[in-house]
This record gives C-alpha cells, structure tokens and sequence, in this order.
C-alpha cells in the first residue's frame, strides 16, 4: 500500500548524517569477466540499479591485494586493487559513475591487521627480535621455558590463541599477535611509522575521489602495554559486547588514532565521512569513538544483533539515541552485513515465510527512525541465509579455526541473482560456477522477478526509499513516542509523520493517512509496519 507524497526539502546537512549506504561484498555482487567472481567492473555496471533502488552511497567491502586467508580482510598492499576484482583505473571509473548517478563511494580501511604476506611483516619475519621491522607489529617472548607457551592467553575472534610462534629456531621463541586469523598479524599503532604510513594512505584513496572510510575492527588497534592477560567470560566466545577493562578491545588510547585521522580527512576538500565498526559494552562506549574531532558516525550492533521484541528495540532505539545526542552524533540503523546472519533469517526462526514478513516490517521501522541506515546486498531482495552450502566449499576460516562447530559466514555472502530461472542467475556471463553455490529457488527472487512484481520485496525498498527522501519530518531530529498496546512500537517524527510498527500476537486497528505498509490489510496485523503522514 502506498501513495505518493512530496513535503517541502529540509534544510541542508552533512550527507553523511541521514544517508542510506548500500553495502557491496565485491566477490559476491556482480561479475563482469565471467570467472564466478565479482569483480569491480560488475559493479560498475549495476551502479545504475542502486541509483533506482534510492540509496545515497555504497560502501564496499575491501578490493586491495589479499591472498583471501579473511575475504580479502587480510591485505597485503592497501594502495591497489586485487587483480581478481581489476585494477586501479576500473576503481577510479567505479568511482566516477557513482558520482555521475549522485552517489558517494565509502572504501574499507582494514588497518588493526594486515596481511602476513604484506612486505612489512615478511621483514620482520626476517628480522630479529628488537629490530624497527618487528616493531611494527606485536612481537613477545614465549612464556615457560624456551618461550614454548603463547606469551599470555589472549584469544583470537576465529578460535583459539591469539598468539602464534615464529618458527626460526630462536630461543627463547617469539610469538606474533593476531586478534584474527593467523594470516592477520596485528600491527602496532604505537609506531609513527605505522601511523604516518596510513596517513598516506588515507590521502591516496582520498585524491582519487572516495567520500569516506568504514574503519574494520576499530576498538581493536590499540593494546595495554606489556600485554596483561585477560579474565574473559567465556575464553571460548570472542563477545566483546560484554568485556570490560579488556587490555587488546576498546582501550581508551584508541581514540588518539582516530583524531590524528580526522585531522588527515577533515584536510581534504568535501564531506568525507570515517565510520567505526566498533561492537563495544553498549551504546555510552560507542558514544566515546564520536565527536567533532574524531570519528563522525559509527555502527549499531546493538540493533543489528536486536531480537524480533518491541520492548527490546524500544530500549535499544532509546539508549542509542540518549547516548548519542550529547555530542550532537546521528544514529545508524542496520540489520545485517557480510559478517552476520541474513536477518531475514534471524527473525523466522526456520520459518522463511514468518521471516520473509518479519523482514518487511522490519526495514519500514528501520528507515523511519532518526539517522542514516546501512543495507546489506540482496536483503533487498528477500535473501534468506544459505545454510546448506557443501562443507567441502566453505571458505571463512572461521569454520576451521572453530574444528567445524561454527559454519562461519559463507551463508551471507553468496552471489545475489539478478536473472533468469538457473544459477548464475545473472550474476556472472560465463560458464564457470559462482564462488559459492546459488539456491534454485532464488529463480524466485531475481531482481528481473521481482521487478515485474508490485507487491515484491523489492517494490517494498524502492518505495519506502523514496519516501524517506521525499517526506520532510524523516529528517527531523528525534522522534516521540506515542502510546500503543504491548508488543507495538509507535512514535512521530517531525509534526506529520507516524511509524507504527505491531510485533504482537494480535492485530491493532489501521490509523488514517497510511502512505506504505509492510503488508496490505483493513487492520495492522502482527508483523507488519505502516507509515502514516497526517494532514
């Protein structure tokens, strides 16, 4: 249900502050060259869709040179492009056409860790112990005799220690600190020439037109020294969410980081954005990354990770919005990404047409709440968590690293089908397989199906997008809350506008004045969202 509205244009603020970016896995997104994989020139050529679809930026996941240990999160020169994904001069066209069709480009900067295959740490493999080559990352003596035990019990995000041993025969043994995948050694940002080195390469991605930065594992980059150990929860859980005091996650000299970043792209001429992926113990530490003088925006895992509860995402929208407005910082909205569960599945619960509804409803209440908001591909589509592909074709080294008890995040980050009624569906020209297997019935959910259908998922994004920019109170500051029956969540924005969404077992009656709705009806039934503007 919808109908079409234009209010007058609000005032102009920072894009960044309300933007709906559109999140691009580039192995998965679109393959130009035919060889299973996407590649930047596919991209390049579907940038026209996400123009239509309403979105204002694209944020993409990283293209530099990678041996792929991490999905390319494991870089080895941050100054170019994987030859699978192109080359520097197909960056630049990608570059060039998002502007002509009026969107901004956000890169990752993966900077915690780099590849082991960087040249910076194969000489300090080659170097000794002490030298100004080791110095650039975190090198430690072995504990016990001979320094055969990691140096303290700090464990990795992908399963066991977060310590590895150099293998060159010396004694006592040293040991290398990976947070993540051994392929992962962390560098030290108490070096300046770390910190001058990527100040450069802040500056080379800015020069060629970029219009931000989405800053991988921030909390991460900053150690106590001396390396204390840690009293973990649960040593077997990575859950950061939960860690206080923890002396290699959200240390406070962290922060002296990000404000020498500010000052680098606050240099630049233009809006440019540094967004924090930073999953900390709740909303008032996050709060603790933003400000005029370091990091402008940040992600809110506490709604990503959010169950399908009114009265769980009222205190989530609540503390977030309390923690954030003392220094005056937009809010964002997201429910999945490339590291998580597609949310469509979250919220079914095995039920795929339960969280099909779910995930309809969902992206209405998303958008209508203050800030910007950030889209994972395909969840425009209605893509499901693919949660049979082949042990034999898994690649996150998540699965190994944890023996095989978590399957990791392949499930997410399967091709999106675009076409036709087989796999590829579209995403790739040639005959060679897409990197991970496609399931038949998304012949279903192809951008061309979903295009000829008004009441698809699609249709549903297009619309709601439009809306967004189109209605003046979804750029107002805030929202009021408005009284509902338990298990509904309903508030204004602005003077006009209204967003009730029912998460409760029993239908509420329809307000007047609806423009969209989740789902089509004479009542609000459970699972479903409206937005309403009054007259």
């Amino acid at each position: 249900m919808e109908r079409i509205l234009v209010t007058e244009a609000p005032a102009r603020a920072p894009w960044w502050r309300d933007a709906v970016i559109y999140e691009i896995y580039p192995r998965s997104f679109a393959d130009a060259d035919g060889d299973g994989e996407g590649d930047i020139p596919g991209i390049t050529a579907r940038l026209p869709y996400l123009a239509d679809l309403g979105v204002d930026a694209v944020w993409v996941a990283p293209w530099y040179p990678s041996p792929m240990a991490d999905g390319g999160y494991d870089v080895s020169d941050y100054c170019d492009i994987h030859p699978r994904f192109g080359t520097l001069q197909d960056a630049d066209m990608m570059i060039a056409e998002a502007h002509r069709l009026g969107l901004k480009v956000i890169v990752d900067l993966v900077a915690n860790h780099s590849s082991s295959e960087h040249e910076w740490f194969r000489a300090a493999l080659a170097s000794g112990p002490g030298s100004p080559a080791r110095a650039r990352y975190h090198f430690a003596d072995g504990s016990g005799p001979g320094g055969v035990e990691p140096p303290n019990n700090w464990i990795s995000a992908f399963g066991g220690s977060a310590w590895s041993p150099v293998e060159d025969g010396r004694t006592p043994r040293q040991w290398y600190l990976h947070l993540f995948a051994p392929e992962q050694p962390d560098l030290n940002w108490d070096d300046e020439g770390v910190r001058e080195a990527f100040d450069d390469v802040l500056r080379f991605w800015l020069e060629r037109g970029v219009d931000g930065f989405r800053l991988d594992a921030a909390p991460a980059m900053a150690k106590v020294p001396g390396y204390p150990p840690f009293d973990y929860p649960d040593p077997t859980r990575f859950e950061t969410a939960t860690w206080e005091g923890n002396p290699h996650w959200d240390v406070d000299t962290v922060h002296d980081i990000f404000r020498r970043w500010r000052r680098v792209v606050d240099a630049h001429p233009g809006e440019q954005v540094l967004v924090a992926e930073a999953v900390v113990n709740g909303p008032e530490r996050l709060a603790r990354y933003l400000g005029p003088d370091e990091i402008q925006t940040a992600f809110n895992f506490d709604w990503v990770h959010a169950p399908w509860d009114a009265e769980h995402l009222r205190d989530v929208i609540d503390r977030t919005l309390a923690a954030l407005q003392p220094i005056g910082a937009p809010a964002t909205w997201a429910m999945s990404s490339h590291d998580e569960t597609r949310h469509l599945t979250r919220f079914g619960a095995g039920d795929l047409d339960l969280g099909r509804r779910r995930a309809r409803a969902a992206v209405l209440l998303t958008l209508a709440l203050p800030g910007g908001a950030y889209l994972y591909q395909g969840e425009e589509l209605g893509l499901e968590e693919v949660e049979d592909i082949p042990e034999a074709l898994l690649q996150d080294p998540v699965f190994v690293r944890s023996g095989g008890r978590h399957r990791g995040r392949d499930g997410c980050r399967v091709p999106l089908p675009w076409s036709g009624d087989r796999s590829p569906f579209g995403f790739s020209p040639g005959p060679a397989d897409p990197w991970l297997p496609q399931p038949a019935h998304w012949a279903d959910l192809t951008v061309e199906a979903q295009q000829r259908d008004p009441d698809s998922m699609l249709h549903l994004y297009r619309t709601a997008l439009r809306l967004r920019s189109e209605v003046h109170d979804l750029r107002a500051p805030g929202l009021h809350w408005l009284p509902a029956r338990d298990g509904v969540l309903r508030f204004r924005r602005g003077d006009r506008f209204e967003c009730l969404a029912n998460l409760g077992d029993a239908a509420v009656p329809l307000p007047e004045g609806v423009v969209l709705s989740s789902r089509d009806g004479q009542v609000v039934e459970p699972d479903t969202t409206v937005w309403v503007v009054h007259p």
